[in-house]
């Protein structure tokens, strides 16, 4: 799955004049987080968020009055606050990827680039949505979790066993286990009872660490 599958299409952009009071306005308005920055040419030359805005507004122990912040913020311009050495990937790379440059660089968006010209954007709402889908969260069934042995065909046997039992796989994740010799795999079935599925998976597993 590649970044073009999950991002935003045609994202919100401002320009870096606009004031940080309407960029404020704006993300309130259509429920975002963040918005890239374009220049005149529509070339990407930052990208500024909800976090960036907060920072730029005067803390609640200030001495201003309401005019006096509201004429503050209304003369700052984004450019001011906002991030112009922007991290951004192209849309053929790979989710996984996207989302461990978010983690190692501490960011919540990344714009997704064609070239030149940024077509979407990245967020960690986006990530959480497909973290949803990949669970199967949104579907009725079984989840189980357990260890099995890390060996070739192991999973095959385990989804063998289930499709003679009747049950539906409806998600399956991988990931890893207490050591090198065991790998974590979590399921959602349906169309089988639990007794059924524990029995069905105990040829396969090390050992059923949840079941819900």
């Amino acid at each position: 799955m590649m970044v073009s599958d999950v991002m935003t299409s045609n994202p919100l952009y401002v320009h870096p004049d606009l004031s940080v009071t309407e960029a404020r306005n704006l993300m309130r308005k259509e429920k975002v987080g963040q918005l890239l920055v374009l220049d005149r040419a529509n070339k990407l030359v930052g990208i500024v968020t909800e976090r960036d805005l907060i920072n730029a507004s005067p803390s609640e122990a200030t001495t201003l009055s309401i005019f006096e912040i509201s004429s503050l913020l209304a003369s700052l311009k984004v450019e001011q606050v906002m991030t112009r050495k922007v991290i951004s990937v192209d849309e053929s790379v790979v989710i996984e990827e996207a989302a461990r440059i978010m983690v190692d660089n501490g960011i919540s968006a990344l714009p997704v680039m064609k070239g030149d010209i940024p077509v979407g954007i990245v967020s960690d709402g986006d990530l959480f949505r497909l973290f949803i889908n990949l669970f199967g969260a949104r579907q009725n069934g079984l989840r189980i979790s357990m260890l099995v042995p890390e060996k070739k065909g192991e999973l095959h046997d385990l989804a063998e066993v289930l499709t003679q039992k009747g049950a539906n796989v409806l998600s399956m994740v991988i990931c890893d286990g207490c050591d090198v010799t065991n790998r974590m795999c979590i399921m959602k079935v349906s169309d089988i009872s639990k007794e059924d599925l524990l029995d069905a998976v105990k040829p396969c597993s090390l050992k059923v660490v949840d079941i819900r």
